[in-house]
């Protein structure tokens, strides 16, 4: 079987290392740098010949560089000689935009995952990707990974109603529901524009319950904020939020917590700063355990 080599992509170097550590796997160093118009120059710092590499880098904000980035790590593994390449991306960006909804759009995630396949990576590992249908959008292999053996123990002792912010999440919260042994309800909504949602109604039980709301991305926050507000508007005690991907646009974290929502869980799949607010669970044990798991 070929070494095992890690490469920490710029997006999130920390979680890299963490990664490489619970593996007990080396850290390979890249150079990452621009031309003076912006134009992305990378440079693999060592020996990679025969290397079985991982190159860890979710494409949270900004996007389009964090992807090229990869796809140019990528390329250069491929040129000196790396037996395989696997991709692992804590957070797929255009996962959103699977589907073409009006004439004239493309389908971003797809083309995404084109990228990634032409720069030369042989598989994906990804974590909670935004719909299950998006796993076709890959032309290699895809290892799907859930946050729930992380998430779970952290809200395993409260009683809480589980609930899914939309319809489009309910197979999640479905998850945490059965996993706690705990009521489900969902908020129906509409979504006026891209990044608003407008809260209906509530479904389900939720008056003088403690509420956990539980999503895959928070970017805006209006989603978990609009559930928070229809929660308490259908008489709920208490309304709490799990996410997985911290995304937060700026004023994001600022517009859950004033919709009321009392605790926050969610992971470092993307970068942050520290914030008292958050309750960060690393998924660095998840992946390190998907890279002692790899194929022969």
């Amino acid at each position: 079987m070929n070494r095992i080599a890690i490469v920490a992509g710029d997006a999130h170097p920390e979680l890299a290392r963490e990664i490489a550590n619970q593996a007990q796997a080396p850290v390979i160093p890249v150079s990452i740098s621009a031309f003076a118009d912006g134009e992305t120059r990378v440079r693999i710092e060592a020996e990679v010949a025969g290397a079985d590499l991982y190159i860890v880098q979710p494409t949270s904000a900004p996007t389009n560089e964090r992807l090229v980035s990869l796809a140019l790590i990528a390329d250069a593994a491929r040129g000196a000689g790396a037996a395989r390449i696997t991709a692992l991306m804590p957070y797929f960006g255009y996962a959103r935009q699977d589907v073409r909804k009006h004439s004239g759009e493309p389908r971003s995630a797809r083309l995404a995952a084109r990228i990634l396949s032409a720069a030369g990576i042989d598989r994906v590992v990804a974590l909670e990707l935004h719909s299950p249908a998006l796993e076709s959008a890959f032309e290699m292999p895809l290892v799907h990974l859930q946050a729930d053996e992380l998430m779970l123990p952290v809200v395993r002792d409260r009683q809480y109603t589980i609930v899914s912010p939309d319809a489009g999440g309910l197979k999640r919260a479905q998850r945490y529901a059965m996993a706690l042994g705990a009521p489900l309800a969902v908020v129906a909504k509409t979504r006026a524009a891209a990044d608003v949602a407008v809260p209906l109604q509530v479904l389900g039980e939720v008056r003088g319950r403690a509420c956990l709301v539980v999503d895959d991305i928070a970017s805006t926050g209006r989603t978990i904020a609009g559930a928070a507000q229809a929660l308490a508007a259908a008489g709920a005690r208490e309304v709490h939020a799990l996410f997985i991907h911290a995304v937060m646009a700026p004023g994001a974290l600022e517009r859950i917590c004033a919709a009321g929502v009392r605790s926050i869980v969610t992971t470092d799949s993307v970068p942050g700063a520290p914030d008292a607010r958050l309750q960060v669970v690393s998924i660095a044990p998840l992946f390190a355990k998907a890279l002692r798991a790899r194929p022969g």
